[in-house]
């Protein structure tokens, strides 16, 4: 069998993996790894034709899959041709699985329709009810609803993360079966992605207060003001690199691969792109730039800048 597992939500097609490998009773042993991004597809192929040596079936998961996006690799000049003529003789004791996180495949090549109909196509994109899934995650521990959402407003919504930090929490609770709102702020990080994300999309909607707000709650975290004022640099500066390439023509997959950005990351940024021109971009970043320099060499205090920053753009 062969499958492309895709979509953004990278714990859902992680935990995809895991059951097929375990509904087909495949043990650790005849489990390969590949990265598309460094390997020829024929060597893949080679090894999809090779019998295991330990057992009747084997699994090869292949990472970063690109030859089904729109996206392209220089590096390496991938056969897709060697691909297409093993669809038609499949080695059934082969479990050959593509993974690929990006949020829609390019139905208009060959090699993805021909793998809609020889093999499958499982899409992870959405997560239907993100509180239902934690609490499974979470058992056999009991933690009610009211916690979940303390846990996920703390932590962010990303699966992987918050799968990282229930485990976490259940190695410390061990015996004990109940969650509590202690055991979240002693074992959890709050999660400063989501507050800056926070933070520009308050910065950008001119809501200075919510954005002081925000500030002042890193702040008290712990949370340095020259990496917060790096943060905010470094989301300006991905804004206007990803406006001025959408300019040039550019695709979202061209982008991703100029920038070496996660496709969220080119989303999000393109969220924003029309709330600011081009010059306001600049303008934001020489000021953090200068903002930066002006604390290092201590004329304004690292505590007031940004503040200073919020209150002025």
């Amino acid at each position: 069998m062969v499958y492309i597992t895709y979509g953004l939500v990278e714990y859902l097609i992680e935990e995809e993996i895991k059951k097929i490998i375990k509904d087909n009773n495949v043990d650790y042993y005849n489990i390969e790894k590949f990265d598309l991004e460094n390997t020829n597809i024929k060597n893949i192929i080679d090894s999809s034709l090779t019998v295991s040596l330990f057992s009747n079936k084997k699994v090869i998961i292949v990472e970063n899959s690109y030859i089904f996006t729109g996206t392209t690799k220089k590096n390496i000049d991938q056969n897709i041709e060697c691909l297409e003529k093993y669809l038609d003789h499949i080695n059934e004791n082969t479990i050959l699985i593509f993974k690929v996180i990006t949020e829609k495949l390019d139905s208009r090549k060959k090699i993805v329709t021909k793998i809609k109909n020889y093999g499958k196509v499982i899409e992870f994109n959405k997560v239907s009810n993100l509180k239902d899934l934690v609490y499974k995650m979470f058992n056999p521990y009991k933690i009610n609803h009211s916690l979940i959402e303390f846990l996920i407003d703390r932590v962010g919504n990303d699966l992987y993360i918050l799968n990282q930090e229930i485990k976490k929490i259940k190695t410390y609770k061990d015996e004990d079966l109940f969650i509590t709102e202690d055991d979240i702020l002693v074992l959890t990080h709050k999660n400063i992605n989501t507050d800056i994300f926070y933070l520009i999309d308050n910065i950008v909607s001119n809501n200075k207060e919510k954005a002081l707000e925000s500030y002042y709650e890193m702040l008290k975290l712990g949370e340095e003001p020259i990496k917060i004022i790096v943060m905010v640099a470094n989301q300006f500066r991905l804004i206007y690199q990803v406006k001025e390439l959408y300019k040039k023509g550019y695709r979202e997959y061209d982008i991703m691969d100029i920038l070496e950005q996660k496709q969220y990351s080119i989303r999000k940024a393109s969220e924003r792109i029309n709330k600011f021109t081009s010059n306001q971009l600049l303008n934001y970043l020489n000021k953090l730039s200068e903002l930066d320099i002006n604390i290092k060499s201590g004329l304004i205090d690292k505590s007031i800048g940004l503040e200073l920053f919020i209150l002025e753009i």
